[in-house]
C-alpha cells in the first residue's frame, strides 16, 4: 500500500498557532505553531504510516480568485505579527526533513492540493510510482469535496491538535448534507461567510441541500428553471433564485477547488525517508523542542495497517487516530 499524506500547511500552522498557549524558544522568538505543526506532523505519521508526504502552502500573491472577486476572503485577519516568522521557520524545518513542499502564485494551498490528489489518483505505466490511498490533513472544510472513494480522505482535527476525524464519502456527506463532489453546488447557493462570497441571499443550507436533493447541481436548476419547471418551489424561492443566478454562478466558480495547477508534482520526491537527519536535529535543538527530538525515533516509515483485500481498513486507522489523538 503506497499511501501518500498531503498536509495543508497554513492551515495546520494557524490552528497550532491559536490551540497551543505562547511557547518562546531559547532566544525568545515565539514558536508555539512551529511546534504544533512539528508535533502533528509525527502523529500524522505515526498514525497513517505514509508512504509519501507533501505539504502545501498558499503564497501571498494575490489569487485568481481575488482577481474574479475583489471582495473574496476580504474580511479575514491579517495574519499575526507573531505567526509570521514562524512559517519560513517551518519551512526550514521541512527541507531539514526532507519533505516536499509545494506553492504557486496565484492559487491557493487547496488547489495545490487538489492538483496534487487528482494526479496522484491517475494511475501510469510510465509513472516511476503510483499511489494507492491519499490523506489530505486539514482544518478546511473546503477540502472536503476532494473525498473521493477510499483514494482520496480527509482527515480533520477537530479540538485543537489532541483530537480529529477521518473522511470518507460516507461521512462527508453526514456533516455536510451532500455528497463530497456537490459541496461547491452547495456553496453556490448559501455561500462562505469565511471566504466573504454571497451565494444566493436569503437561502440557507437546509434550502440549499433540499434543493440539490431536488434539482443535482446549480447548473440544473437553472436549466430546467429556464424551461419553467421549478418543481414544487414556491414563489418567494423562485424569485431569489432568479435574481441570484450571476451570484450562484460566480460563487461555484470561487467554492471549487482547481485540480489542474500549473505546477511540477513528482511524486516520487515526496518519498518519506528518516526525519532524524543532522539538520533536522540541529533546528529542533535550537528551537528547544527537544521532546520532539526524542520522539523522532518513532516516526519511521513502519508496515501499514491493511485488511485481507490489500486496502487500509478505515476502522483500524479510526481507532489508531484516536489512540493517538486521544
Amino acid at each position: 500500500m503506497k499511501r501518500l499524506v498531503v498536509i495543508d500547511g497554513n492551515a495546520i500552522l494557524h490552528r497550532s498557532f491559536h490551540a497551543l498557549p505562547p511557547l518562546t524558544a531559547p532566544d525568545g522568538s515565539v514558536v508555539n505553531a512551529v511546534y504544533g505543526f512539528a508535533t502533528t506532523l509525527l502523529k500524522i505519521i505515526n498514525d497513517f504510516q505514509p508512504t509519501h508526504v507533501a505539504v502545501a502552502f498558499d503564497r501571498p500573491a494575490p489569487t485568481f480568485r481575488k482577481k474574479m472577486f475583489k471582495e473574496y476572503q476580504a474580511k479575514r485577519p491579517k495574519m499575526d505579527e507573531n505567526l509570521i516568522p514562524q512559517v519560513d521557520i517551518v519551512h526550514e524545518l521541512l527541507r531539514a526533513f526532507g519533505i516536499a513542499t509545494y506553492e504557486l502564485d496565484g492559487f491557493e494551498a487547496d488547489d495545490v492540493i487538489g492538483t496534487i490528489a487528482s494526479k496522484s489518483k491517475v494511475k501510469s505505466k510510465k509513472s516511476k510510482v503510483n499511489i494507492d490511498q491519499v490523506i489530505i490533513v486539514t482544518g478546511d472544510r473546503d477540502i472536503l469535496q476532494l473525498v473521493c472513494d477510499d483514494k482520496v480522505l480527509v482527515f480533520m482535527p477537530t479540538k485543537g491538535l489532541s483530537e480529529g476525524k477521518l473522511y470518507g464519502e460516507k461521512e462527508v456527506e453526514e456533516r455536510m448534507g451532500v455528497v463530497p463532489q456537490l459541496i461547491p453546488d452547495l456553496k453556490a447557493l448559501t455561500g462562505d461567510q469565511s471566504d466573504n462570497y454571497p451565494g444566493i441571499p436569503g437561502v440557507g443550507p437546509k434550502t440549499a441541500i433540499e434543493l440539490l436533493r431536488t434539482f443535482g447541481s446549480v447548473e440544473n436548476l437553472y436549466h430546467r428553471g429556464a424551461r419553467g419547471d421549478w418543481g414544487d418551489m414556491g414563489e418567494a424561492l423562485m424569485r431569489k433564485i432568479q435574481a441570484g443566478k450571476e451570484s450562484a454562478v460566480m460563487s461555484k466558480k470561487l467554492a471549487i477547488i482547481r485540480t489542474d495547477v500549473p505546477i511540477d508534482i513528482l511524486i516520487e520526491q515526496a518519498r518519506l525517508m528518516p526525519l532524524n537527519t543532522p539538520a533536522a536535529a540541529e533546528i529542533l535543538e535550537r528551537l528547544g523542542f527537544r521532546s520532539v527530538l526524542k520522539r523522532l525515533e518513532y516516526a519511521g516509515i513502519n508496515k501499514a495497517v491493511e485488511d485481507k483485500t490489500g486496502n487500509v481498513n478505515k476502522k483500524e486507522q479510526i481507532s489508531q487516530q484516536q489512540e493517538l489523538f486521544g
